[in-house]
């Protein structure tokens, strides 16, 4: 897993997905002041990195969740790796809004899906883990068992992990912040003196810049 998690990292830095300017910081949308910035999205648009990452989430799943019956993809981003996860895996899929459509059905849930299935969720980033367990949620309100989530990347912050903690909802990701830092370093991506920053950011994002 460990050489699965360096060149899916290497590929989130070759492709852009991820971007990292400890120098020059981004702006999240909650008004952080980060030195990354990640849009797996991305993916989709390199076919070679789109395939590895649609087998390695459909090896995971396969080793953890055998009795899987149902690939569930969190809306936006993850809606296109869910659909892939499923047809690689020949299981049916659905997605989860972030909220209720405002009209017709009003679903959350889109996609044919019955109490008591087992689901496994695909997501693309784990941040604090807020709107991903949003959808667990859903699911679980669906009385739908959720056996576990699998994104491609996550920050490794300590707030997501207490929050799956506390949701009882097993997390694993594809990547993760420490094997991207070590990736980008062996690549010369970043330089040893930026390692120190990328670390101290991800103790503290929110007062980062105030140090």
């Amino acid at each position: 897993m460990q050489s699965t998690a360096k060149q899916i990292a290497e590929y989130l830095l070759q492709i852009k997905a991820i971007k990292l300017e400890p120098t020059n910081p981004f702006t999240w949308a909650s008004g952080w002041k980060s030195p990354i910035y990640c849009d797996n999205r991305k993916t989709l648009s390199y076919p070679e990195v789109r395939n590895d990452i649609k087998k390695a989430f459909a090896k995971a799943v396969l080793a953890k969740y055998p009795d899987v019956e149902v690939i569930a993809g969190v809306a936006t981003g993850a809606i296109a790796l869910g659909a892939l996860v499923a047809d690689e895996l020949n299981l049916p899929m659905v997605y989860i809004r972030s909220s209720a459509k405002a009209h017709g059905m009003t679903n959350m849930i889109e996609g044919d899906l019955k109490a008591g299935q087992k689901v496994v969720v695909i997501e693309d980033l784990i941040s604090t883990g807020g709107s991903s367990l949003k959808a667990v949620q859903a699911l679980r309100d669906a009385e739908c068992e959720v056996m576990g989530m699998l994104a491609i990347f996550t920050y490794g912050f300590q707030t997501a992990e207490d929050n799956f903690t506390n949701a009882n909802c097993e997390l694993e990701t594809l990547s993760n912040y420490n094997t991207m830092i070590d990736r980008a370093l062996e690549i010369g991506y970043i330089k040893n003196e930026d390692v120190d920053q990328l670390k101290e950011w991800r103790k503290d994002p929110s007062t980062w810049m105030q140090k």
